[in-house]
């Protein structure tokens, strides 16, 4: 006998993804109204090649390891990339016994911390759980909601002065939301993890609604589009890059094409930021 556990990772995710799937979309004809979104779990259990009442054991809870064959076959009824698929595959794999722990400490290594000080262009660094750990000026001026202690995620889902930075911030969330996700995996009781997730579900119904969405995207580089309140608009390059050695830190690097407008006004900025401290030091009695 199986025994019913409170644990349903792997059945949230199969129903969230289930529903995203339309009839259409894997070859089914649709007849009358049908009351429900996406698939039906018979539906999926069809084209998976198993049996509704497995399937639906899954979804409830009852069943926490299928097999890699039947995880598989699931991962291409419900249409999911190689990451997602991979996610799937550690929701049904054993988990070891769950015990309180401490949120992990994240130390940024010293010679990425050093680059990131030199590199001339805005770049930071941003942990596991999207904090900010290692920044430089010009990333600030770029954003200010970039400083040390900051996280990503409750800027972008919290602060209007970011969004208004942003003009697809509304695109961009949802990506952060899957990133966050595919970072921390199944290890969603991690405690920073439930204290972050928690704090955002109140607070950010759009937050709400892209994390029950289930999305598990990988962490690529993409355009970008600011409008910057000194130098103006700005078309520039998002370089997100794993730090070696560490458990999910990212070194995030923003860049422009050399000659157009962008890397002008780029470097416009970097001279305001080089011009700040001497006017500072200009000011201060002697």
């Amino acid at each position: 006998m199986v025994r019913v556990t409170d644990d349903r990772r792997l059945g949230d995710y199969l129903r969230a993804r289930r529903e995203l799937v339309l009839p259409e979309d894997v070859g089914l004809q649709v007849f009358g109204v049908r009351r429900v979104p996406g698939l039906r779990r018979e539906e999926v259990a069809m084209l998976a090649g198993i049996s509704s009442d497995y399937y639906l054991r899954l979804e409830q809870g009852r069943d926490r390891n299928p097999s890699v064959q039947v995880l598989e076959a699931l991962a291409r009824v419900l249409q999911l990339d190689p990451t997602a698929t991979e996610y799937l595959l550690t929701l049904g794999a054993p988990r070891p016994r769950s015990r309180s722990r401490r949120p992990r400490r994240e130390t940024v290594p010293p010679e990425i911390a050093q680059l990131v000080q030199v590199i001339g262009l805005p770049a930071f660094v941003e942990g596991r759980y999207l904090d900010v750990l290692v920044t430089n000026p010009l990333a600030t001026a770029l954003q200010p909601n970039v400083r040390v202690g900051e996280n990503r995620l409750r800027s972008l889902f919290l602060d209007p002065a970011e969004r208004a930075v942003l003009p697809e911030c509304t695109e961009l969330a949802p990506q952060m939301v899957a990133g966050f996700r595919a970072r921390v995996g199944n290890d969603i009781d991690d405690p920073r993890v439930v204290e972050l997730v928690g704090e955002l579900s109140l607070k950010s119904e759009e937050f709400r609604q892209a994390w029950a969405r289930h999305d598990v995207k990988a962490v690529r580089s993409k355009p970008v589009r600011m409008q910057h309140p000194l130098v103006g608009d700005l078309d520039l390059r998002l370089a997100k890059l794993a730090v070696e050695g560490t458990d999910g830190q990212t070194l995030v690097v923003h860049h422009a094409e050399p000659g157009t407008d962008t890397a002008e006004r780029l470097a416009l900025l970097a001279s305001l930021v080089a011009e700040a401290p001497a006017e500072h030091a200009a000011s201060r009695p002697t």
